[in-house]
């Protein structure tokens, strides 16, 4: 951009890993409305805040609160949250945050795109993978039967479609793991690939 300068910093992402004993990246959760993500995501980062590690949590209805509450739910404004939400986790990768983001994140060119924002290896994506007639059943929200009764537009899996990952980093079967096991699932894929205890 014309007229701006990048500013390097005395203080590099090492820097900031080394002190926290753990590798900045982004456990980038996908999965239909009522999948289970923000659960998983939760105690993920509720177990591996009491094993004292820098975590945050980036969780979509959250975000639909402040960073992007001017955005609705076409395809466009899909874009450019996811965008705008890998802006955002890029910067606490290099603050050597562990960042969780659940978003359903419907399209593979958008979580591509994240992908070559926040950096390949940065980047772990977790598909939670339940199927759409139990999102349905669970409905926590109630958002399936408003959508099914046509009271709400371009809900995914009704009349906007998800498309799963091709090769998610980490699946998250629900019919074989629950809470608990999903999250030692994460934590082991983690440790096996040393962004955490990596001194």
């Amino acid at each position: 951009m014309k007229n701006i300068v990048w500013h390097p910093n005395k203080v590099t992402r090492n820097d900031r890993e080394k002190i926290k004993n753990q590798k900045g990246c982004v456990l980038w959760f996908t999965g239909l409305s009522g999948s289970g993500k923000s659960t998983i995501a939760n105690e993920l980062e509720y177990e591996l805040n009491k094993m004292r590690y820098h975590t945050y949590l980036l969780d979509g209805d959250n975000i639909r609160h402040g960073l992007i509450k001017n955005l609705g739910f076409s395809d466009l404004d899909r874009k450019e949250n996811i965008r705008r939400i890998s802006e955002v986790a890029k910067l606490f990768v290099d603050a050597g945050i562990i960042t969780i983001t659940a978003f359903i994140s419907p399209f593979i060119e958008d979580r591509e795109k994240a992908r070559e924002i926040i950096g390949t290896k940065n980047f772990i994506e977790v598909f939670v993978d339940t199927p759409l007639e139990v999102c349905i059943q669970r409905d926590p929200k109630g958002l399936y039967k408003k959508a099914l009764n046509g009271e709400i537009k371009n809900f995914t899996g009704i009349d906007s479609p998800y498309e799963r990952p091709l090769s998610p980093e980490i699946i998250i079967d629900t019919k074989k793991y629950d809470i608990i096991s999903s999250v030692s699932l994460i934590i082991d894929y983690l440790k096996n690939k040393k962004y955490l205890d990596f001194r």
